[in-house]
């Protein structure tokens, strides 16, 4: 549905990086095939997956957005095939990042 830097410090924490990049699809529509995806709650409403074999960053699900899963790039096979056109929490946008992308306000 749309690809999007986030800058949420939340995000950061899930993922050791500076800023992370997923891809918003319907949770119906994003099959686990090599296991199932392990979850915990990082905070009231907010759910983290991650695959519990080798510990990577997979997902992000709310409460608030029911339906909708958010699939962190760096689990995905090709990540060059998606580049983000969309930035969210731009006003937590760490001072020193400088990051080129297609479209979006990175």
């Amino acid at each position: 549905m749309s690809v999007a830097f986030c800058h949420c410090g939340s995000c950061r924490r899930h993922t050791g990086a500076p800023v992370a990049v997923h891809l918003d699809f319907a949770r119906d529509k994003v099959p686990f095939t090599a296991g199932k995806l392990s979850r915990f709650s990082s905070s009231p409403g907010v759910h983290r997956g991650f695959c519990a074999v080798c510990g990577s960053t997979m997902s992000y699900e709310g409460d608030t957005l029911p339906g909708m899963i958010h699939v962190h790039l760096g689990a995905l096979d090709k990540p060059a095939d998606f580049a983000p056109s969309e930035t969210s929490f731009p006003e937590q946008k760490l001072p020193w990042l400088c990051v080129g992308a297609q479209g979006a306000d990175a």
